[in-house]
């Protein structure tokens, strides 16, 4: 049975909101507390299909996890060489971060494993990840450098001097993961900053690392000790908000208790860039910054988007895109070929959007050029892509009329209860199944 949205214009959004925990954050707190020594409590914990796979594998290798309420985990550790052989194949559903932080996880294991995941997430490239990890001697199967991966175990693994071809958090932590298990140094070096959860989190849990301008080291062998990992709001979530309050004619909206690690703030770097009336306040630091944003109604416009923001706000371009859309002059994306790697070619996807929208938009190798002014109605696809779905969803409260969003049933592994929250914020949402 299909799912669609059809959200209808309108003209106020405002109110004072929270948005789920942070998903890289959650299922990184989830693979560490479970290799630590000792007990891991996670309030903030992202209750979403993706964590919720990640925690489902976690219990299928041996560790005891607890959910006293979905915000909530207990991991009872086993620490570095606690895990213990699965059933079976560990099923990642459509979370790329799942897999490939557990390939890196399980490389370094003495059993055998298996990895597998949904349609969508068994078209996405894993070669990226299992080819490095090859070079620290690792033995793993992919299918044509796609999943299912089989992971054999037992391998010796040696660290490595890594210089990554494509700036990715991802590949960078499942490097880290594997360097764990592996003897001697592992190095990774990145063409360009990427977020770094992974490398704040190994420092919680009591890790040492060594740090370089756009490099980090770890030694091998180090056993990690539990920790409290209180997870903030997820800023890839809020961003949808943050563009619905952007272009609304009237509110002002509030979100308490957002990550504002300046490795995911591209986004907001951008939306200031193109003239959004943006406060951020940073409130507090544990391991990760967090703090609040407040958003007024805003005359955005059209920008070259600076190549070096671009990694920083990878996973927030469809809300990107569509600000595009409705920002007066014309909007460069270049240098974003990471985008077309994801839940769906999320350039590709958003081009096709737009078009269906009325909207001028030139689709290139690495991005897009977008000449906005207006979101017409219409139907849109979203190809199964949560965020696609929720940044056409965030950007019909500024259309001419209703526009509807095909194929939304992937929003919940990201954001449980999205369609409650854009409602409750005057977002005229409507979610619809059949057919």
């Amino acid at each position: 049975m299909s799912t669609r949205y059809v959200v209808r214009p309108t003209d106020t959004v405002r109110g004072r909101i929270h948005v789920p925990g942070d998903k890289s954050i959650s299922h990184r707190a989830l693979m560490l507390g479970a290799i630590a020594d000792g007990e891991t409590t996670i309030s903030g914990f992202l209750a979403g299909e993706d964590c919720l796979a990640t925690l489902k594998a976690l219990r299928a290798l041996g560790v005891q996890i607890e959910q006293p309420e979905p915000e909530t985990a207990i991991l009872q550790g086993v620490g570095l060489r606690g895990l213990q052989p699965p059933g079976g194949p560990l099923d990642m559903g459509n979370s790329g971060t799942a897999m490939r932080l557990f390939s890196g996880l399980l490389a370094g294991q003495a059993f055998d494993s298996e990895l597998i995941g949904d349609d969508s997430l068994s078209q996405r490239p894993m070669g990226r990840v299992s080819n490095p990890l090859a070079k620290m001697g690792a033995r793993i199967e992919t299918a044509g450098g796609k999943p299912p991966l089989r992971i054999h175990g037992g391998s010796a693994l040696h660290g490595i001097d890594y210089p990554l071809p494509v700036a990715s958090a991802q590949v960078k932590s499942a490097l880290l993961l594997a360097g764990l298990y592996a003897d001697g140094e592992t190095r990774v070096a990145e063409p360009a900053v990427t977020r770094d959860h992974t490398e704040r989190m190994l420092e919680q849990f009591g890790v040492r690392l060594r740090h370089e301008p756009r490099a980090v080291a770890l030694t091998g062998g180090q056993l990690l000790r539990a920790s409290q990992v209180h997870v903030p709001g997820d800023l890839s979530s809020a961003t949808f908000f943050l563009l619905a309050a952007c272009v609304a004619g009237a509110g002002e909206l509030r979100i308490e208790n957002v990550g504002l690690n300046p490795t995911r703030t591209g986004v907001l770097r951008i939306f200031e860039l193109m003239g959004a009336d943006m406060d951020i306040e940073e409130l507090r630091i544990e391991a990760e910054p967090v703090g609040r944003v407040t958003v007024r109604p805003s005359r955005l416009r059209g920008i070259d988007v600076p190549p070096e923001l671009v990694p920083l706000a990878i996973d927030e371009f469809p809300a990107i895109f569509v600000a595009a859309a409705l920002a007066e002059g014309e909007t460069r994306i270049s240098g974003a070929t990471e985008l077309r790697h994801k839940e769906s070619d999320r350039i590709a996807s958003m081009v096709t959007g737009l078009k269906a929208l009325g909207v001028d938009v030139h689709e290139q190798p690495d991005g897009a050029v977008i000449r906005g002014g207006r979101l017409g109605a219409g139907t849109v696809d979203s190809a199964g892509d949560h965020r696609v779905a929720m940044a056409f969803a965030a950007g019909a409260v500024a259309a001419d009329g209703p526009v509807e969003i095909l194929d939304v049933a992937n929003v919940a592994t990201s954001f449980p209860g999205f369609s409650k929250l854009a409602n409750k914020v005057g977002i005229q949402l409507s979610e619809q199944r059949g057919g």
